[in-house]
Formats: C-alpha cells, structure tokens, sequence
C-alpha cells in the first residue's frame, strides 16, 4: 500500500525558509527526502544511546538505499549531554569525518539532541546546515522548530546558545508510539501551551480530543501540525526572540526554575512536566494578582491532571529546595532585562502576554504559598 504523504507545514523565513513533514513513516523515507533536497550532500547523524538503539537502524537503512554517505556520532541520553564537554565531543566527531561546510547534520533525538545538534551545526566551520528529525513529541512540537539551539551550564538551562535555523524537519508520528508514557504525556504539555497563549478553541479541542492524540489516531497528526503552525506563524514574525515570540516561554520561567531546582533530573522531573507544572502556575499567579480567573487556573489544572502531568509544587519528587534558590534561578531566566523579572502570565485561557518588570516580592510570596499547598 503506498504510503500517504506527509502533512507540510512551511516556515517562511526567507531565504532561511524550510519545511516541516509531518506523518508515520518518514524515518524510513528519509534517506529519499534528503537525497532529493540536498544533492552530492554528505551528512552526519548525532543521537544518544538510547534513541540509536531503537531509531538508529531504521535511518541508516534509509541513508544507505540513497546512496548517501553518513558519519555516526552517539552521545549519552540526557539533560547532562547539553554541555561543553559533549559539545566539544560532537564537534570533534563532525570534523574527524571531514564533513565539509556544504555537508549536514542531522538531529536524531528529542530536545536535548535537537538543541545540542543545531548549536553545533551553527559553530563548527563557522556554520553548517542541519536536519532535524525529532523523535519525542515534545520536540516535534517545539524545539525541534524554530532555531533556537544552545547548552547549559550550572547557572541555568540554555544560558549558552544560538539562533540557527534548520534546513528541514522530519517528524515521524509513529515513533512516538516507541515513547514511555510518561515522555509522551510531558511532549502534550507543549501541545496545550499553544492553545493556552492564544487560541482557546484549540485548547478546548484538546479536551475533547487528547485520549485520541495518546492513542496515535489521527488526531496526534493535527495536533501536531496544529502546534508547528503556530509556533511557525510566531517564529516568522520574531525569530530572534525579540517581541512576540517569547509569549511561547509560558511556563518557562517556573519550570527551568524547577528543573535547575532537581539538578536537571530526569527521574525527579522532565523538561515538559516543568512546563505543564509552570503553566498552571503561570494562571494562579495571574489569578493573584487579580489579572485572570481563578475558574481558569482551575480549568488548565484540571486538565494537564486528567493527562497525568503535575499541576503543584508537591507533585515534583524530592521537592525543590528553598524559595531563595527558586529566585535565584528566576533571575538567571533569558527574559531578565536589567535585573527586572519579565514573566509571561495571563488574562484567561487563550490570552497570554508579555508581563515586564514583576515585582520580585509577589513572585516570592505566591512561590512560599505554593510550596505551602
């Protein structure tokens, strides 16, 4: 049976414009996708143990029926790979294959992949093209999009980085069917933020829908294009971060705060159950100060709970310290403008906004109030 075509959703930036395909198989299609676009190409595929295990085999089939010649770089899984250290690691392997400036590579892996790739591709001989081929739902829908790449340091989560557009992304829904459960639910998170900034209606759609998205149904394909479609509409009219787009940081600042909190671990807390926790915490803090219902907090929490992903403070494993180190983490956050605390909050369900110069007492006494719950 012949295979159905990927859904496309386009990135247009220009001459830095690029494709997002969309649908099941593409893993296996993708050494034709790339013959296709990129020519005499040669490529580098970097991933981490885990995914190579279960992915790796499938692309390198696919590579290799194309005739295309590819390196391999396997890192370790995990928050800990974003650093100098592997950093260096990639790019030593990248150079060791003699990939040329005119070469590829290609993200194979979720986030951390597709954030540690992408800053590599954007540095080493000066700039190189990469693909993305994101394998979580969580980076189908966010990182895997939009350019933002870069590593952590011990002062907080993607202080050291780059804007550097891939030059396609591959998302194959059927590999999320490989994900634990756990991963999957924390990738929804990312998916609800889109409904949650602007556009109710999807949110709504959410709610009745999300069982059909868990299951794989055809759901999971629209929702998917869904959130690239508006985070792409966004990146078009702010790449750089400048504006509008850090409206898609809802629940960033509270949940990085989290995850600096667990020491980035992952048994304790993943990156989109920080955001699902964050973006509840971003409407009660709206609610406090009197900007947005309480009914809607209650709503988004209701509902990010009935997926199975945390909605209190308490629900995060071995806790978060104290106040003072949240704030301290707060104020390393990429949308601190000379000292001052920009957050992004809310006025209701589909309207979020850029909320500059917060005054740190409320943020510290909503924060004691919610540890207390």
């Amino acid at each position: 049976m012949t295979a159905l075509p990927p859904t496309v959703v386009p990135v247009d930036l220009a001459d830095r414009a690029y494709d997002i395909l969309i649908g099941p198989g593409l893993l296996a299609r993708a050494g034709e996708e790339l013959a296709s676009r990129f020519p005499g190409a040669r490529f580098a595929v970097i991933t981490d143990e885990t995914v190579a295990e279960r992915h790796l085999e499938t692309l390198a089939a696919s590579l290799t029926e194309a005739g295309l010649g590819f390196a391999t770089i396997v890192v370790t899984p995990g928050e800990g790979s974003k650093s100098f250290e592997i950093l260096e690691s990639v790019v030593d392997g990248v150079l060791s294959a003699r990939l040329e400036r005119g070469d590829l590579l290609v993200a194979l892996g979720g986030g951390v992949i597709g954030d540690l790739v992408g800053f590599a591709a954007g540095i080493v001989r000066r700039g190189m093209r990469f693909v993305q081929i994101p394998t979580t739902l969580l980076s189908q829908v966010d990182s895997s999009v939009g350019g933002k790449t870069g590593i952590n340091t011990r002062h907080g989560k993607n202080l050291v980085g780059l804007f550097h557009q891939p030059s396609l992304v591959l998302a194959d829904t059927a590999v999320l069917d490989t994900l634990d459960p756990r991963h999957l639910r924390a990738g929804y998170a990312e998916v609800a933020k889109y409904g949650l900034i602007d556009d109710p209606k999807f949110f709504g759609w959410l709610e009745q829908n999300h069982a059909e998205i868990f299951a794989g149904g055809p759901a999971r394909i629209g929702a998917i294009a869904a959130a690239c479609r508006a985070k792409a509409a966004v990146v078009r009219q702010d790449e750089k971060e400048t504006g509008v787009r850090a409206l898609l940081n809802l629940g960033h600042t509270f949940g990085h705060a989290f995850e600096v909190a667990t020491d980035y671990d992952a048994e304790r807390l993943v990156h989109g159950e920080g955001v699902a926790l964050g973006m509840v915490l971003a409407h009660r803090f709206s609610a406090r100060l009197n900007l947005a219902s309480p009914d809607d907090a209650n709503r988004v929490a209701a509902h990010l709970a009935a997926v199975g992903l945390p909605t209190r403070i308490a629900d995060i494993p071995g806790g978060v310290g104290s106040v003072d180190g949240l704030m301290q983490a707060i104020y390393q956050d990429k949308k601190v403008k000379r000292g001052r605390l920009t957050f992004i909050l809310t006025r209701g369900i589909g309207e979020a906004f850029v909320a500059d110069d917060v005054v740190p007492d409320e943020v510290r006494g909503f924060l004691e109030t919610e540890l207390g719950r």
